[in-house]
């Protein structure tokens, strides 16, 4: 007979799923009455897993402040827009965060990038790994920031320990050489061990000119853009205004996923 011993040392031992489980099977003799031990023991286990991982998912997702509720399973595919779906599912397993690769989303406005970007993050998350969606203007932001208070080391040892580090409007405005030699700092700590995964508005081609003086500016590069995958984007945006709630309400627009 179950006792409420029990499921306190269950409780004791971190087992919190299987406590649960447990009274639950308790509850409903009728239900699981019928089963053998093992089989009821390995229900037991495996709410005790499901419920770890809805735990390390809800504190990675907290970690990773995504901008956008996005999941590959969301994607709009049909739009024309260049996006090939075979490549997209393929990242989705995210065996190039595995293989510590990086991958480039670049695009004009309003065509997704930042949704395909936060999915393929999420496609991490729930692989195991962490993530860090940041801005770039951000990121040298907080670099400065973080280098007048006395932060930025462990700023820094925070995003080499990042597994996806989502780098969104990449390049979008020059950088003075200063923040182009930080931003190179965080890139050439992850190069070889980390993903890094960037979204820019302007091709690829044109980033170089906007990443400070020319040797930085090839060692950015050199870094992010060996064995990348890329996507690149093409067509409208995708950005629609929703219709009013009443007349003359306000409108909001989509996220272009």
């Amino acid at each position: 007979m179950l006792t409420t011993p029990t499921l306190d040392k269950l409780y004791t031992l971190n087992l919190a799923g299987m406590a649960r489980g447990l009274a639950e099977q308790r509850e409903q003799p009728a239900a699981y009455g019928g089963l053998g031990f093992e089989d009821r023991l390995g229900l037991l286990v495996d709410r005790e897993v499901t419920e770890r991982e809805n735990r390390r998912l809800e504190r990675c997702l907290r970690a990773a402040k995504l901008r956008l509720d996005a999941s590959i399973e969301d994607i709009d595919f049909r739009a024309p827009r260049g996006l090939d779906r075979g490549a997209l599912l393929d990242l989705a397993r995210a065996a190039w965060v595995d293989s510590h690769q990086g991958v480039m989303v670049v695009g004009p406005t309003g065509v997704g990038k930042t949704y395909i970007a936060c999915a393929l993050a999420l496609s991490a998350i729930r692989a195991g790994h962490s993530a860090l969606y940041v801005r770039t203007s951000r990121l040298i932001a907080e670099i400065a920031a973080g280098r007048a208070d006395g932060r930025l080391p462990r700023l820094m040892r925070a995003w080499a320990r990042t597994d996806v580090l989502v780098l969104d409007d990449f390049a979008l405005q020059p950088l003075a050489d200063q923040a182009a030699a930080d931003l190179l700092e965080v890139i050439e700590d992850r190069a070889g061990l980390r993903s890094t995964l960037v979204t820019s508005q302007l091709p690829i081609a044109l980033w170089h000119e906007n990443l400070g003086e020319a040797t930085i500016a090839d060692a950015i590069l050199d870094r992010l853009l060996a064995g990348a995958h890329r996507i690149e984007l093409r067509g409208e945006s995708m950005r629609r205004a929703e219709p009013a709630k009443s007349a003359g309400g306000d409108q909001s627009p989509s996220d272009g996923r």
